[in-house]
C-alpha cells in the first residue's frame, strides 16, 4: 500500500489557485489545455476511486478520451471533493487486494493504486508547472512514482499514458527523473 492522501490534497490545492484566464493556458500533457487536465483530474479521481472500491461499471470500464474533456459547473468544489474520496477509498487495505479494473482493463488492486498516486502525482506537476505553482512532493510519493514510470518505461512506449522518455541531466533528483521518464521536461519551461 502506499498511502495517497497527501498527494491527492496537494493537487487539490492546486485547483483552488486555478484561475479562470488560465483555461486555454498549454500544459506539459501537450493535448491538453489546462481546463481539460483539471477535467482530466476531475475525472480520474471518481474513476479510480470507484476501483479501490471495486465498483465496476462506466466508471471502470471507459477508457479516457482525451477529446472529451470538459469541466464540470461545479468543479471548483466538486473535484477536490473527488480527490478527497479518491484517498479515502485507497486507505481501505482490501482496495489493495485482488483484482480490479480501470479504464476497461483488469489488474492487480496493488497496481492500480500504484497508478492512481502516479496519475495524482504527474498531472498535479502539470497542472503546477501549467499555472505557476510551487509543488512539492513527499520522498514516499516520489519512490512509488520513480518505481512505477521506470517500470512502464522499460516495457516501451505507453501510448496515451506516457509521452516518450526525455534525457535528463546526471545531477537530477528522483522526482526529475520520474518525470523525464514520463515523457516531461523537468528543468523546461
Amino acid at each position: 500500500m502506499v498511502e495517497l492522501m497527501k498527494a491527492c490534497e496537494r493537487t487539490a490545492k492546486l485547483l483552488d489557485n486555478v484561475r479562470d484566464e488560465d483555461f486555454g493556458g498549454r500544459t506539459p500533457c501537450e493535448k491538453l489545455s489546462v481546463a481539460e487536465l483539471v477535467a482530466h483530474i476531475g475525472g480520474l479521481a471518481p474513476a479510480f476511486a470507484a476501483a479501490a472500491r471495486k465498483e465496476f461499471g462506466p466508471l471502470t470500464d471507459t477508457p479516457p478520451d482525451d477529446s472529451a474533456y470538459r469541466l464540470d459547473d461545479d468543479w471548483r468544489t466538486r473535484y477536490p471533493d473527488e480527490l478527497a474520496r479518491l484517498a479515502a477509498a485507497w486507505q481501505a487495505p482490501d482496495a489493495w487486494d485482488g483484482m480490479t479494473r480501470i479504464a476497461g482493463f483488469d489488474l492487480p488492486g496493488e497496481v492500480a493504486g500504484t497508478i492512481a498516486l502516479t496519475e495524482v502525482v504527474i498531472h498535479g506537476w502539470d497542472l503546477a508547472r501549467a499555472t505557476g505553482q510551487p509543488y512539492d512532493v513527499d520522498d514516499d510519493d516520489v519512490q512509488a512514482v520513480l518505481s512505477h514510470v521506470t517500470a512502464v518505461a522499460a516495457e516501451g512506449p505507453a501510448e496515451g499514458l506516457f509521452g516518450p522518455a526525455v534525457p535528463v541531466a546526471g545531477d537530477a533528483s528522483p522526482f526529475e527523473r520520474a518525470l523525464a521518464l514520463s515523457g516531461r521536461d523537468p528543468r523546461g519551461s
